[in-house]
């Protein structure tokens, strides 16, 4: 395939993965928003209130980064694992990898539509967190850096994940049992310095506590983490897997049997 082609055939893929979720946006995109709203309500509001100021912000104002970004982390990992599953299922994905289409073409698409999914989530709780306070964003590019990036690996787990997938249950184990733990431990609904030290030499082995961070600093200028080295871990776990998502599509690895 020449260049041309190759950017239809990506261009392609990434436009199906995008109307697969828009079509069926009361189940993909309408659920986050309303338990993020809830989530306003009832931690930002009703207990907020009680717990008083984070880091010398509002507790409102403090976990709205890390609600945004628990967001774009379960959609971006969902979207990307239940899509290729679904192909994997269906053995559509079979005729993708015969097709001249390169494998990277086939994994750059389903990770694009991954994150048109977990951004697009993101952006709506983004705006549904204005009806319950006003934001300010201190570093605007660092923000939209964080969360791309954010974006992107979760989606390249998504594909891993729905790889070594055998049947549609083990697709949620990861979500039920590794990253929604790790989201909630993840400094989303408080700051690591309150921890005694112990808990927080344990938080930081935390991957999920440093895209957090990052995110929070670019809102409100506040981090637990050094955001240089955070960007750089979240630039070298986007490298690594997606080397070895691409050596596993390369395999055959889940697909031939």
């Amino acid at each position: 395939m020449n260049a041309s082609q190759t950017l239809v055939a990506l261009w392609t893929l990434v436009l199906k993965e995008i109307k697969r979720f828009t079509r069926i946006w009361p189940q993909t995109l309408l659920p986050p928003s309303i338990t993020m709203a809830m989530y306003f309500i009832i931690f930002g509001n009703l207990i907020g209130s009680r717990i008083g100021s984070m880091d010398g912000f509002t507790y409102m104002d403090f976990i709205v980064p890390g609600l945004i970004m628990m967001s774009v982390i379960t959609n971006s990992y969902s979207n990307v694992a239940s899509s290729f599953f679904s192909n994997k299922f269906q053995r559509s994905i079979e005729e993708m990898m015969v097709s001249p289409m390169p494998n990277w073409v086939i994994l750059a698409g389903f990770i694009l539509g991954g994150m048109a999914r977990g951004l697009g989530v993101g952006l709506i709780v983004t705006l549904v967190s204005l009806f319950f306070t006003r934001l300010t964003v201190e570093h605007p590019l660092l923000t939209v850096l964080v969360v791309v990036l954010t974006s992107a690996l979760f989606s390249i787990g998504g594909f891993i994940n729905a790889l070594l997938a055998n049947k549609f249950d083990d697709i949620s184990i990861v979500p039920t049992f590794i990253l929604t733990p790790l989201t909630y431990l993840g400094g989303v609904f408080y700051s690591i310095s309150m921890l005694p030290d112990v808990w927080q030499g344990v938080s930081m082995l935390n991957p999920i506590l440093y895209m957090v961070n990052v995110f929070r600093y670019g809102f409100l200028g506040v981090s637990d983490i050094p955001v240089g080295w955070a960007l750089t871990a979240v630039l070298g776990f986007i490298l690594v897997l997606f080397w070895v998502a691409l050596s596993m599509l390369a395999r055959g690895k889940g697909i031939r049997s």
